[in-house]
């Protein structure tokens, strides 16, 4: 079966680094699209980075541009979130998600619904 697993999350302080990873395992990583999102306490949760199945292409909220950088390791089934510059704002759980379905497409996708397996999330919290 499809599994995504995040890690990495923590606790962190205001101005610090977290780099989370996502393991995928039960689909052919290299061919899907995968993406960042992320769900604070009482809020919806929403899009923070993307990338195209080859790493080719990528896009981020405009809250994470700058700061974040989203990369992938296709050997390695893997995708990486380097979060730079935390702000408290940033504090949520963050969750990896996998879309398919438009491979060889380069393009990148925003919105939740557009991706097919997600996975159970990292803590993320930012501290003042």
């Amino acid at each position: 079966q499809v599994q995504l697993v995040e890690s990495g999350g923590g606790l962190v302080q205001a101005g610090g680094s977290l780099s989370l990873s996502c393991a995928a395992s039960g689909i052919t990583f290299s061919r899907y699209g995968m993406g960042w999102f992320r769900q604070a306490p009482g809020k919806e949760r929403e899009f923070v980075a993307a990338i195209s199945w080859s790493g080719g292409s990528s896009g981020y909220a405009d809250s994470v541009k700058g700061r974040f950088t989203i990369s992938r390791d296709n050997a390695k089934n893997r995708m990486y979130l380097q979060m730079n510059s935390l702000k408290r704002e940033d504090t949520a759980v963050y969750y990896c998600a996998a879309e398919g379905g438009r491979y060889p497409s380069e393009m990148v996708y925003r919105n939740s619904w557009q991706y097919d397996y997600w996975g159970q999330g990292t803590q993320v919290i930012v501290s003042s």
